[in-house]
């Protein structure tokens, strides 16, 4: 096992084309680093680089503290399981998860034989040894190529949208097996992704990329309820955050909707009056009012709105209320609609409501909005002016 570290990393191409721009991060020995983003925003070109599939532009790459930038993949000792699986079809399972050890020519018949054998009961795969891949299902495949990675007792496992060839029941299933088997084993591990559900729920920390450039490194709570732009917002969290202009006046801030009081923590004047803001609040801090706790109402403000569809699920519900953006943040919420492929940002507001919730479509319904975690980002740089600080942290607990 051993720490991987990335400094200034920059990878152009030939056209000039930055495809990763001056990225730093420092993974940890055993640690579980997940790099998402939309497509094309270099997460699979670093992961490459890691591995030394792409050349380095400049910056230094490191494995266990040795740099590594002109050393070949196989002098790395790294594991790398692919999105297609890459498993040699004419080969049994015990076979492709051998092969390799018999590659590199330093093990006895007996040392495979062991191996593969540890590494088919650590996966559950003791019954499906002498079976071809074109026999097995996605998920055992991909327990295939899980297992020849283990075998080589590599310094680090990489992993390149593994289950994006997996139905979403089949997903949710190795999800829990990667992370067990990673726990349970204690390598370093970096994980690629496009999907934020599968970077918000496996890795100890989350590195989200847009354009080549890292946004934040946080872990996953912390790039939920502290994400430092309006990108990092807009991406993570199923239903996205909504957006809507906001004007700061005093200690409120009015929305389209209804005016709020201004997050305590920021009352300091550091947000100029009258400034034109975005404001984003998730879904689940909307409420249907006749079902929410009464000691609530005093957090935020009520306000009637028509609720055009209900999606109930059983132990929620959402609710789509129509919504245009206005003129004023229009630009800046197309743009990222079209990054993220998502026009929810900027047509709607979807509200996360009670189970017991009686809404139906078409409803006029009094819903109310918890303002305390609401934030607010400048539209120009898309930072978060709400994000809260040690100082704002020792505030409260004073309070």
């Amino acid at each position: 096992m051993a720490a991987i570290q990335m400094k200034n990393i920059v990878k152009t191409y030939g056209d000039g084309f930055p495809a990763v721009n001056d990225v730093s991060i420092d993974v940890d020995d055993g640690e579980f680093v997940i790099l998402v983003g939309p497509s094309g925003c270099g997460k699979s070109t670093l992961l490459r680089m890691i591995v030394g599939l792409e050349d380095i532009t400049s910056g230094d790459m490191l494995i266990g503290g040795e740099r590594v930038n002109d050393k070949a993949p196989r002098e790395r000792n790294l594991s790398m399981v692919f999105q297609n699986y890459a498993l040699y079809p004419h080969l049994s399972v015990y076979e492709n998860i051998a092969f390799p050890l018999r590659l590199s020519k330093s093990f006895s018949e007996e040392e495979i034989d062991a191996k593969v054998r540890e590494a088919s009961k650590t996966l559950e795969l003791d019954e499906h040894l002498q079976r071809k891949p074109g026999n097995l299902s996605g998920g055992q495949r991909q327990r295939v190529a899980m297992g020849r990675a283990i075998v080589r007792d590599a310094q680090a496992f990489l992993f390149d949208e593994p289950l994006s060839n997996l139905d979403a029941k089949l997903r949710g299933q190795m999800r829990t097996e990667i992370s067990r088997l990673q726990k349970r084993l204690g390598i370093t591990t970096v994980y690629v992704t496009h999907d934020q559900t599968e970077a918000m729920t496996l890795g100890d920390r989350v590195a989200v990329l847009r354009r080549g450039i890292l946004q934040q490194l946080a872990p996953p709570r912390e790039l939920y309820e502290q994400p430092v732009n309006l990108f990092v917002a807009g991406f993570i969290g199923s239903p996205p955050m909504n957006f809507m202009p906001a004007t700061v006046k005093g200690d409120k801030v009015e929305l389209p909707f209804a005016t709020v009081d201004l997050p305590e923590h920021v009352r300091d004047g550091r947000i100029p009056e009258d400034t034109l803001l975005i404001a984003g609040i998730r879904p689940e801090y909307f409420e249907d009012a006749s079902v929410m706790d009464a000691g609530k109402a005093a957090d935020g403000a009520t306000f009637r709105a028509t609720i055009d569809v209900v999606e109930w699920l059983g132990n929620e519900a959402f609710g789509y209320i129509p919504y245009e953006a206005p003129p004023e943040v229009e630009a800046q919420l197309e743009e990222l609609a079209r990054e993220l492929d998502s026009e929810a940002l900027r047509t709607q507001i979807i509200v996360a409501l009670d189970s017991a919730s009686r809404i139906r479509d078409g409803e006029e319904a009094e819903l109310h909005v918890d303002s305390r975690r609401m934030h607010l980002f400048e539209p120009g740089s898309g930072d978060n002016l709400t994000l809260r600080t040690v100082a704002d942290d020792e505030r409260s607990a004073v309070a």
